[in-house]
């Protein structure tokens, strides 16, 4: 992330100023035993160590996990920012079930993404985040909620993707697929939160493009907050309104204008002639519910719906991309699956019974999130001291990080050939086995674990088959891995360029 020339010069002043005490304090011996985690530098803890590896931070922390013991390592920055960060599951599992209390979202957390998300069910703690919690997990329980998701999916599947993928499979043209799906993804859930459809995909909708550029430029200006080695700077930026601050602050106004627009029209809908299923007119059912709580509600549901399915996605057809095997598991399975239903025209849509019978997609995709989750680390304040089930002391104050990146690529959890691709770790006896969500979370785990996770695979797998059924994925440079591109999830620096080939089906299979 791009720091201050101000920061750099601070950060370049206190370097040299330390320099003699460094020296003093980390000259050692042969015969002293290395420090495995974190390099800590007087007055300047992890800072210098930090700002090194800033641009591949994720790589560089699930080094430094790896050769600590326990997984787990304690980190110091200027500005009392301290904490741990651990890949440890018994660690995730107290933060996020056994001592749950303990472990919020924090003031921290929440003041940074107030503006943009504010104090909706994925930016709030306490009372009012299990009045939200209650409500959403009631609505997404319900099969209607369920149909809809799935009549949103196969429209825009048949309509709009498949389409624009068969027309780039005439015209040789590289598409950058990472887009192709955000722009679908976006489309899609805008659907599930406000059953508005803004166009982003094959649709015209310019006001809709201009909702989801702005909704990426906020989500990405939030998440660089987090990366200041210096916390106070945000807060400077912000009050003096300049550089990405001020660039921030537009992008959210826009957000904002657009859902305040929906939610108010919807308002003035007096009657309806039959009742909507999307999230916000169930949340609307609730008269004492605020303009202001709706927005935040919706937005922070787009943000869950929009950067991550679309991240798997990306990441599940890149890696699937030198796996031709996996490929040929995933094609024989749908073509099984078609034959056992009589459904042998690959233009009918699966249904969600035949979705829920893609046990080895299921693995597949389950084995690209473990490599690659949408959300790769998530953050926690510490209210009171506490002692973690590896032993590592945590203050009150502290930050506690859980590496979702880091976890997929321990040994100790997912055995030495932890950094492969192989769906099948996932399979016993055909079906796709659940895992552990400490040892997995991806989509979080405990009171606050994804409720949309179900919806998500659902979306995914239909994506995926609809695809691959169709079409011959080709990734362009495949050889070389995508660098990754932080933003509140994680994405693919450049997008993912592809070639598209139609594949030569029966026309009856």
């Amino acid at each position: 992330m791009e720091l201050l020339s101000f920061q750099s010069f601070l950060f370049f002043f206190l370097l040299v100023s330390s320099l003699s005490v460094y020296l003093r304090f980390n000259t050692t011996s042969p015969k002293k035993p290395i420090n495995k985690g974190f390099k800590i530098y007087p007055l300047l803890g992890t800072l210098p160590e930090f700002v090194l590896n800033r641009h591949r931070f994720l790589d560089w922390t699930t080094e430094i996990l790896s050769n600590c013991t326990t997984n787990t390592a304690v980190f110091r920055r200027p500005g009392k920012v301290q904490g741990i960060i651990t890949a440890n599951p018994s660690n995730v599992e107290r933060m996020l079930k056994t001592n749950f209390e303990n472990y919020p979202k924090g003031d921290r957390f929440i003041t940074l993404l107030e503006d943009f998300l504010g104090r909706g069910i994925f930016n709030s703690d306490g009372e009012l985040w299990k009045v939200q919690r209650k409500t959403a997990s009631h609505e997404f329980n319900t099969k209607s909620l369920r149909n809809f998701v799935m009549q949103n999916v196969t429209v825009e599947v048949n309509t709009r993707l498949v389409p624009i993928l068969a027309k780039a499979s005439e015209t040789a043209r590289v598409l950058d697929l990472q887009d192709i799906l955000e722009r679908f993804a976006f489309d899609n859930v805008c659907k599930l939160a406000f059953n508005v459809d803004p166009g982003c995909l094959g649709g015209d909708g310019i006001a809709g493009a201009k909702f989801m550029r702005a909704f990426e430029n906020a989500a990405t200006l939030s998440s660089e907050r987090f990366m200041y080695a210096v916390p106070i700077f945000v807060k400077v930026k912000r009050f003096l309104n300049v550089g990405s601050e001020r660039r921030l602050k537009e992008a959210i106004g826009t957000v904002h204008e657009f859902a305040d627009e929906i939610i108010r029209s919807r308002r003035e809908q007096k009657t309806q002639k039959e009742k909507e299923e999307d999230l916000l007119s169930r949340f609307m059912a609730n008269e004492e519910s605020s303009p202001e709580f709706l927005r935040d509600i919706v937005i922070s549901f787009i943000l869950a719906g929009r950067d991550t399915t679309s991240s798997a996605m990306s990441w599940f057809f890149w890696l699937l991309s030198s796996k031709p095997d996996v490929k040929q598991n995933i094609l024989k399975e749908l073509e099984n699956i078609r034959v056992r239903r009589n459904r042998k025209n690959i233009s009918d849509a699966f249904t969600f019974d035949e979705l829920r019978d893609m046990h080895y997609l299921h693995a597949a995709i389950s084995e690209a999130l473990r490599l690659y989750p949408p959300v790769p680390v998530d953050s926690k304040a510490c209210l009171k001291d506490d002692i973690m089930p590896d032993g590592t002391f945590v203050a009150k104050g502290w930050l506690v990080t859980y590496h979702t990146y880091a976890m997929g690529r321990m040994e100790n959890i997912w055995g030495k050939n932890c950094r492969e691709f192989l769906p099948e770790r996932w399979l016993e006896n055909g079906v796709c086995r659940q895992e552990s969500p400490f040892r997995f979370p991806v989509f979080h785990a405990g009171p606050r674990i994804c409720l949309g996770k179900d919806m998500a695979y659902i979306q995914m797998k239909s994506i995926a088959a609809s695809v691959m059924e169709r079409f011959e994925i080709d990734v362009e440079k495949k050889d070389k891995g995508p660098k990754h591109l932080l933003s509140l999830t994680l994405r693919m620096k450049g997008g993912l360029p592809v070639k598209v080939t139609k594949r030569c089906v029966d026309a009856t299979n």
